[in-house]
């Protein structure tokens, strides 16, 4: 509460800054009185267990694929919310159990590829499968309804300090990383592009250019350094371990491609060029 006190500092007597509002994520008609008024929502939350080592419990993605459902629904009923952005994870992404192996080339993972939940519960990858079941929570709640949804699925979140901050969550996003390092399926996304990414979408939900799921990330991680530097700075053991426990030299089976994003953050830059120019010569 503290710190988005100092939000709403930026606003002059709320006007133009951020107000704070309390919601119950559990409870739709204290979602729904939250969210009257609002034009959108950007649902950016997620269950932690600040107790736990691995920040994640079944439980809690049990939680999370309910409280999605209750979100859109909430967004429904409200006379004002027009549209939602939904931040998943790139692990509703990929995590799969029947890939092909014998390949020539390595298996695209883009946005139509979904994480099996059966292999996400027989691994106890926990994080990954409340992700993947609350992003389809939300599909399925506003399927045929006056809502217009888009999905971000960003990689393991970064930035100055933004792990330190956020450990629960991105040890995590870490359970099983060693085999995603391998697979080529380890990746990072620094906190701003994150926003520009959900901001962008945002806004082109407006003329319809934007719809569906966005894989979002900057950096796919492929040397056993720069894993054992990720776990170091979340102070996990067995960093050094991980070098030599990834260090060979197969390739990837896989590769991720965030083409999508890449074209609607694009068609933005080119606009504010084209209207920058235009008012220059005028």
């Amino acid at each position: 509460m503290d710190k988005l006190r100092e939000m709403e500092m930026f606003g002059e007597d709320g006007r133009d800054g951020v107000w704070t509002v309390m919601a119950n994520v559990t409870d739709p008609e204290s979602l729904r009185r939250a969210f009257d008024g609002c034009a959108g929502v950007f649902h950016t939350s997620a269950f932690v267990d600040p107790g736990g080592m691995s920040g994640y419990t079944k439980h809690m993605a049990r939680l999370e694929a309910q409280a999605a459902e209750r979100v859109v629904e909430a967004c429904v009923r409200t006379d004002s919310v027009r549209k939602c952005v939904f931040t998943s994870s790139l692990l509703a992404c990929v995590w799969r159990q029947n890939y092909p192996h014998d390949r020539r080339f390595p298996t695209i993972i883009d946005e139509n590829c979904w994480s099996d939940e059966s292999f996400c519960r027989d691994n106890k990858l926990w994080f990954a499968l409340g992700k993947t079941a609350a992003e389809k929570a939300a599909w399925r709640a506003a399927r045929g309804r006056d809502l217009k949804l888009v999905t971000i699925c960003p990689a393991l979140v970064t930035g100055p300090g933004f792990r330190r901050r956020n450990s629960t969550a991105s040890i995590a996003y870490l359970k099983g990383a060693r085999a995603m390092l391998a697979d080529g399926l380890l990746a990072t996304a620094n906190v701003e592009t994150v926003a520009e990414a959900h901001v962008r979408a945002y806004e082109a939900m407006g003329d319809n250019t934007a719809g569906g799921r966005y894989i979002c990330y900057d950096h796919v991680v492929q040397r056993p350094e720069e894993f054992a530097e990720l776990e170091r700075q979340l102070g996990l053991p067995g960093a050094a371990a991980a070098q030599q426990a990834a260090g060979d030299d197969r390739p990837a089976r896989f590769e991720l491609c965030k083409r999508k994003l890449a074209r609607l953050m694009s068609a933005r830059r080119t606009c504010t060029y084209d209207t920058y120019y235009s008012v220059a010569f005028d």
